[in-house]
């Protein structure tokens, strides 16, 4: 019983290199490998992330008093006034809300020079 597990586990284990050493270029091959994966994850995972996130920082410094914003929380509401790191925004008659500037998540419809543009 003990040889024929021997001679399982004989059959089964990897062939070593002639010398007994790590095959010459295995590591730089690995290396290789490891750096396409790098490359692949930044520009499926990393970079169009980037992209979406300056084209947010960009509507957000376009946004002005008048503009139709929807919140991270899904209240619909007219920028009132602009402060330094919120909005104030007013959701109905007589309700203002301060919403701080990473909370806005889209523009509804941007008012210019009195003009609605949706």
């Amino acid at each position: 019983m003990l040889d024929s597990s021997l001679l399982f586990l004989a059959q089964t284990a990897p062939a070593a290199a002639p010398d007994g050493g790590a095959r010459p270029g295995s590591s730089m091959q690995m290396f290789l490998m490891l750096g396409l994966m790098i490359a692949a994850m930044y520009f499926l995972m990393i970079a169009p992330q980037r992209k979406k996130q300056k084209q947010h920082q960009q509507m957000l410094a376009s946004l002005d008093a008048g503009d139709e914003v929807v919140t991270a929380g899904g209240i619909y509401g007219h920028i009132t006034a602009k402060k330094d790191d919120r909005f104030v925004i007013r959701i109905s008659d007589n309700t203002k809300v301060e919403v701080g500037k990473g909370y806005i998540t889209s523009v509804v419809a941007k008012k210019n020079g009195g003009e609605e543009k949706k």
